[in-house]
């Protein structure tokens, strides 16, 4: 499948590998797009799995709906559900980086009966991140999400900050970061992807409100976590695992936030340790 049609919008898929193999759905975080698998997919692929990665809301012409809470955390989970059900695919290995980091965990909280299992990359158990936000230094990594909440000002900062290049100095590779300012380089294609920090704070259906996400996970889970990540510190990552009941495996990487462009190799190793348990 190419695309997927729902809730109105149309949303592009990468569909790859063999179309009779486990599904592995992957969900990229902000601000990239679904070719920040690149490098993992086709090690994926190699081992008889399929991968399904999903370009998310509000990274694409035909997915960018206008209002803040078009981008609840129910509307985020719906697409990868709808993305399941497009597919015919009862239950998917869950990988999510970032932003889809959060969607994977809200999504294994509210439906583990479609989760196989998960991997998270960077991003903490939501209840463990807004838990660090009162102590320690989180707060000072996430200050920027209180900034994205002004009007119009955010998309225009960050279109004009990826179109220079900035990202290359977080740690994001040359050519990745271009493939991403090509996507969101300008600030009407930065607006959804803004809206998803927007929404996060809104008391209804925000991604870091209370009560979002904030179930206990059941399946086996894999948190992937850069010990030199700039954003997401160790109060949020090390207090993560206390929410997950099912088998739960925790990677320290010294590495920063990047992991599916800077650390392809190991990523597809822990996908593929739960996937086909290599």
């Amino acid at each position: 499948m190419d695309t997927l049609t729902h809730d109105g919008l149309q949303f592009e898929v990468v569909d790859g590998g063999p179309t009779d193999g486990d599904v592995v759905v992957l969900l990229h975080g902000y601000p990239q797009d679904a070719s920040a698998w690149n490098g993992v997919a086709p090690q994926l692929h190699g081992a008889g799995l399929r991968t399904l990665a999903l370009q998310q809301r509000g990274y694409s012409t035909d997915s960018r709906p206008g209002p803040v809470s078009d981008y609840r955390i129910d509307k985020l989970v719906g697409d990868v559900l709808a993305l399941l059900d497009a597919a015919g695919v009862d239950r998917a290995h869950v990988v999510g980086h970032d932003w889809g980091g959060a969607v994977a965990w809200a999504l294994a909280a509210s439906h583990p009966e479609r989760v196989a299992s998960l991997i998270v990359l960077s991003t903490p158990h939501p209840t463990a991140l807004r838990r660090a936000l009162l102590r320690g230094d989180q707060a000072r990594r996430s200050w920027y999400v209180l900034a994205y909440q002004l009007p119009w000002l955010p998309e225009q900062l960050m279109a004009r900050f990826v179109r220079r290049g900035g990202l290359v100095r977080t740690g994001l590779p040359a050519d990745h970061a271009r493939a991403y300012a090509e996507k969101l380089g300008q600030s009407r294609h930065m607006r959804g992807a803004i809206h998803w920090y927007r929404a996060a704070l809104r008391p209804s259906g925000g991604l870091l409100a209370r009560g979002a996400g904030d179930g206990e996970v059941s399946v086996p889970t894999t948190y992937v976590w850069g010990s030199r990540d700039p954003f997401l510190g160790r109060d949020a990552a090390g207090g993560s695992g206390e929410h997950v009941t099912g088998d739960c495996r925790f990677v320290e990487v010294q590495t920063g936030h990047w992991l599916p462009e800077r650390k392809p190799e190991l990523v597809a190793e822990e996908i593929l340790r739960r996937a086909v348990g290599e």
